[in-house]
């Protein structure tokens, strides 16, 4: 895909599966830095009650949220202005690793909106701009000459007023590890106040 990476970071020591901070093992095992992001389910409810899934980009971690940005007109946004709640997972099968965690959700802060949109590719800023039920209603050939002459009149993009971004404030994290030459295993963390308790799952 040309929006996503698929690469992964680093893994601790086995000796450390049990105690190791998960928000910290999270972000070790994505490439730092997160260029080009990458790409992550989330899972909201739906207003009738039925879960939905989508891949989304995950544009950075900190020590206790992940964070993705969308358009403020999409139906995960409304999903989630009635209910807050979101899972995800990440799957790096090459090496045989999957993370599968859930939240609470919160909008992100202004600042780390602006900072996500300023870091996002070229292609990605257009699309931030043009991808809309204006869009969708014309031809191929027009969108493709509508794109390519905002992209020519608009050098330098600020972020539209329809970029928005939410913090998934983990509460469980599940890390998965395969083993061509053992059983596979799950590491489950849970978040207690403010610290986390851990066990180990079989694969």
């Amino acid at each position: 895909m040309i929006t996503s990476s698929a690469e992964f970071g680093t893994d601790c020591a086995v000796d450390d599966y049990l105690t190791v901070d998960p928000m910290l093992l999270l972000q070790q095992w994505l490439p730092s830095p997160y260029t080009p992001p990458a790409l992550m389910s989330l899972a909201t409810s739906g207003r009738d009650g039925y879960p939905r899934v989508r891949h989304v980009l995950l544009s950075e971690a900190d020590d206790t949220a992940v964070y993705f940005h969308t358009d403020s007109r999409s139906s995960k946004v409304a999903e989630l202005a009635e209910h807050p709640r979101a899972a995800i997972a990440l799957a790096w099968p090459g090496v045989g690793r999957q993370i599968v965690a859930h939240g609470d959700v919160r909008l992100a802060p202004d600042d780390e909106l602006r900072d996500a949109y300023g870091k996002r590719t070229r292609y990605l800023q257009l699309l931030a701009w043009l991808n809309d039920d204006e869009s969708v209603a014309l031809s191929a050939d027009e969108r493709r000459r509508r794109w390519a002459e905002f992209d020519t009149s608009n050098p330098k993009l600020e972020q539209p007023s329809t970029w928005t971004g939410f913090a998934i404030d983990l509460t469980e994290i599940t890390f998965w590890r395969g083993d061509p030459d053992g059983p596979s295993q799950r590491t489950r963390f849970r978040r207690d106040g403010d610290a986390w308790t851990s066990e180990v799952l079989p694969g």
